[in-house]
């Protein structure tokens, strides 16, 4: 298989920020649209689109659970419409983003720190899996044995592209990869 070939990567959500002119008024959200408190928050759910919508302090919508940008605008248009007004001036903040890859074979844990030094790991046995800091690309991994891994709080698709063939690279030139799956 080409080594520089990054594997797919699939966009799981964005998290998108929208600020209005005229800020969100949080109790009307609770009174209009039934939200629910949560802290500084005001949370509720949309059905049509399919997204968790945050009102934060400021009165910004924060969509969170959609993958692309016009579903997640969708969302944001709905939550004003619902409360009788225009999504005329909306600004859009795109936030993180958190994707998942697939590596052609399973790779062993025993010789990973060594392997990816001096790459901060730490094992999560909550979930079974390694956790790697990724400073170069500025994002979390979480590594599981049968080679699959999402990617957290990364900034976009291609970014987790170009972390995936890295971390590859590394741990393929340690020999970590299981042989008996296939290669990668």
């Amino acid at each position: 298989m080409d080594e520089s070939k990054a594997p797919e990567v699939r966009v799981e959500n964005q998290l998108v920020r929208f600020t209005h002119a005229e800020p969100i008024d949080q109790e009307a959200v609770l009174s209009k649209l039934s939200g629910q408190r949560s802290g500084d928050y005001i949370l509720f759910q949309l059905q049509v689109p399919r997204a968790t919508i945050i009102i934060d302090s400021r009165g910004r919508i924060i969509v969170h659970g959609t993958k692309r940008l016009q579903i997640a605008r969708a969302a944001a248009k709905e939550v004003l419409l619902r409360m009788g007004r225009s999504d005329d001036g909306l600004s859009t903040e795109m936030g993180p983003v958190q994707a998942s890859f697939q590596f052609n074979s399973g790779l062993t844990f025993d010789g990973l720190e060594d392997a990816l030094y001096p790459a901060i790991l730490e094992r999560d046995s909550r979930l079974d899996c390694m956790r790697i800091q990724d400073r170069r690309h500025e994002m979390e991994l979480l590594l599981w044995e049968n080679g699959k891994a999402v990617a957290l709080g990364a900034t976009h698709a291609n970014l987790v592209a170009m972390s995936a063939v890295y971390w590859r690279s590394k741990i393929a030139a340690a020999g970590l990869f299981v042989a008996a799956t296939g290669g990668d």
